[in-house]
């Protein structure tokens, strides 16, 4: 097992692995007390070579290894590729390409929804992950002989799944859908941490038009303030802290001191002033800068019936084409298409429209039927009684 602690080790490596067609790479990481996360181990595996970085080791310089991240000429190999992305899009300022994520592949393979790690390995390889350091604390030295082993397993598995994955999605004709999947995780916008975005997490249906820039400046500064410090935007101030001193909308320290979540003395702090501050530029921002909330009470609920159709026509669909349902189409893109033709949800957008978009409109406007037969659901043309041909 080879364990890099030396640029120089790494440079060697990399140089190897930058001429292999594709590379499977996993992190491990710590982040429960620390916005940003704490990287702890990086494994990478290509044919015939395979390593353990530690990028905790004094001196080691990961410049080789990213450069290897950044080459168009090496597809990076992921499972669930969302948080390790984020941790090189956080050290290259880039995110890393052309990707490959296992767990997207294997949905699109027919796998079900959001497969894990050690089942896929298993249905695809026979393989049996060994799950007893799962719970590691990646950060402590020295790591075991059993937790290395763990690690590096979690890159072997995932270069060998990796071609079959691959060929499937070609016999099957879905290595364009996942490619399109590929292109919206390669996107900049998902990994770039924008404080005046903060507010996007928050859950806002219930709060009062006056409250909305109150709530999206507390939501900035706490943004701003857990980066600089580097620890939980929970740590920095609670979501309910920021509704509740929305509602009251203090303008004094006297007036911040009485919010219940505030703790004794907090309101005289540097932190207490950066609230009272916040809550003013929320106070003052335009209507036009607000957010359009949608009331729930407001928006007529999708009709049931519809929604019961469309769900059996996605059923019929996912399993016409062994694809796992949540890749194709949530409840909440459901409900819109049974609200909207020309919902802008990813269901009528891509692969997802040739696949279900299409024909969940067809079925709304008619035009196809669903018929019951001994071997389950078929499409009928309306049109002219004759069954529709087999999507």
């Amino acid at each position: 097992m080879q364990i890099i602690t030396d640029t120089n080790e790494l440079a060697s490596f990399s140089r190897e692995i930058a001429g292999r067609p594709f590379v499977a790479v996993d992190t491990e990481f710590m982040r429960e007390k620390t916005y940003w996360p704490i990287l702890c181990l990086i494994q990478a595996a290509a044919e015939g070579v395979e390593a353990i970085i530690d990028p905790m080791s004094a001196g080691l310089d990961l410049t080789p290894f990213l450069e290897v991240m950044a080459s168009e000429r090496v597809v990076k190999v992921f499972h669930a590729a969302r948080q390790d992305v984020e941790i090189f899009h956080m050290l290259m300022g880039a995110v890393p390409g052309p990707l490959f994520d296992s767990q997207i592949a294997a949905m699109a393979c027919g796998f079900g929804d959001q497969i894990g790690y050690e089942p896929l390995m298993r249905g695809l390889l026979g393989a049996q992950v060994d799950k007893g350091s799962r719970f590691t604390d990646w950060a402590r030295r020295p790591l075991s002989k059993a937790q290395l082993s763990y690690a590096l397993s979690d890159v072997t598995h995932l270069r060998d799944a990796y071609p079959i994955l691959l060929e499937r999605l070609r016999e099957d004709g879905r290595a364009k859908w996942v490619a399109e999947e590929m292109a919206s995780l390669s996107e900049e916008s998902l990994y770039r941490i924008k404080p005046e975005d903060a507010w996007r997490r928050l859950k806002l249906r219930g709060a009062r038009q006056s409250e909305l820039g109150p709530i999206m400046k507390l939501a900035e500064w706490r943004e701003r303030e857990a980066q600089a410090r580097d620890i939980p935007r929970g740590r920095v101030l609670k979501d309910e802290a920021i509704f509740e001193l929305a509602r009251l909308k203090p303008k004094t320290v006297e007036d911040l001191a009485r919010a219940r979540s505030i703790p004794a003395g907090f309101e005289r702090s540097k932190a207490g002033a950066g609230i009272l501050e916040a809550i003013a530029a929320g106070v003052a921002l335009p209507k036009s800068a607000l957010p359009k909330i949608e009331r729930g009470e407001r928006r007529a609920p999708p009709p049931a019936d519809v929604v019961d159709l469309l769900k059996v026509l996605l059923k019929r669909q996912c399993e016409r084409f062994h694809v796992a349902p949540k890749l194709i189409a949530s409840a909440a893109d459901i409900e819109a298409i049974a609200l909207q033709d020309d919902a802008d949800v990813p269901a009528l957008h891509g692969w997802r429209r040739e696949v279900f978009g299409d024909l969940a409109l067809k079925l709304k406007r008619g035009e196809v039927a669903l018929k019951l037969t001994g071997g389950g659901v078929e499409l009928v043309d309306v049109a002219d009684r004759t069954r529709a041909p087999r999507q």
